[in-house]
């Protein structure tokens, strides 16, 4: 498909609003399992599949009984592992930041293609993620602009320049598809919310979360204290005082009952109560 430049529209209800807390209580835990191991980053999918990223850059799968399942193990020509997105368990998404280079794994984490954004004029790029239609979206920091492109590298989507929309323009660190919106999170500036033609839809001034998520209706994500679940549309949200051993966690997830805590000496799992 051709080029198309989208023009975003500037919908969102302009009102500040605070979010009324709901519960303010401490996160009850009980520890599943110990995964020992030197690992640089994690990921779990919607199946409970684990995908740890250890210090050599393999990826290693386990699926929800702790079995070993696959393995990658391409190490030397990419480089580092900067990102990688499990929303689909068919597709696996790995971003190697320094050789702007994407990569899909299959099931089995069998390398099924890559795609170098460098030929495709796309030089700088921290945030990507998987779309809705199986196609992939990415942040262009060059650009300013939030593109979707296909499996062949080959531009889909195009939004205008954030430079002349946003007066604080901010670089997404993570783009999120779901529940047929697209999310971007920077940790200075909040939310931004967009429709799959990149009309935009909200504003959410939510700061300094780590380890954003979106289920449901639901904005996730903590700080060293509490762990947060906010609905903006209720102007509500729920947050959780974390456990003092999470305090020191690498980084920390929350899905489907289970708590995925990142160490220095290895991943942690536990059952919510």
């Amino acid at each position: 498909m051709g080029r198309l430049n989208i023009f975003l529209a500037i919908v969102f209800c302009g009102y500040s609003f605070q979010l009324k807390a709901l519960t303010d209580t401490t996160l009850r835990i009980q520890h599943i399992k110990s995964i020992n191991g030197s690992f640089n980053n994690f990921s779990v999918d919607n199946l409970g599949n684990i995908f740890l990223i250890t210090a050599t850059n393999q990826i290693k799968k386990l699926n929800n009984n702790f079995d070993s399942v696959g393995i990658f193990n391409d190490v030397k020509r990419y480089g580092n592992i900067y990102t990688i997105d499990v929303s689909n368990p068919l597709k696996v998404l790995v971003y190697y930041k320094d050789f702007a280079t994407i990569v899909m794994l299959g099931q089995q984490l069998n390398n099924r293609n890559s795609i170098q954004l460098r030929g495709q004029n796309i030089f700088q790029v921290k945030a990507i993620a998987q779309s809705y239609d199986n196609n992939i979206w990415l942040f262009d920091e060059v650009d300013n602009t939030l593109k979707k492109i296909d499996e062949s590298g080959n531009l889909l989507l195009e939004t205008s320049d954030f430079r002349l929309l946003f007066e604080d323009n901010a670089t997404p660190q993570s783009i999120i598809d779901m529940n047929g919106l697209l999310y971007l999170y920077n940790s200075k500036k909040g939310w931004t919310v967009f429709d799959y033609y990149g009309g935009l839809k909200n504003q959410y001034p939510i700061t300094d979360w780590q380890d954003v998520q979106v289920t449901d209706n639901y904005l996730r994500g903590h700080d060293s204290i509490y762990y947060y679940m906010a609905n903006p549309k209720q102007l509500q949200y729920n947050n959780f005082k974390l456990p003092t051993n999470f305090t020191n966690a690498i980084k920390l997830l929350l899905l489907q009952n289970k708590a995925y805590v990142l160490t220095k000496e290895g991943l942690e799992i536990y059952s919510i109560q």
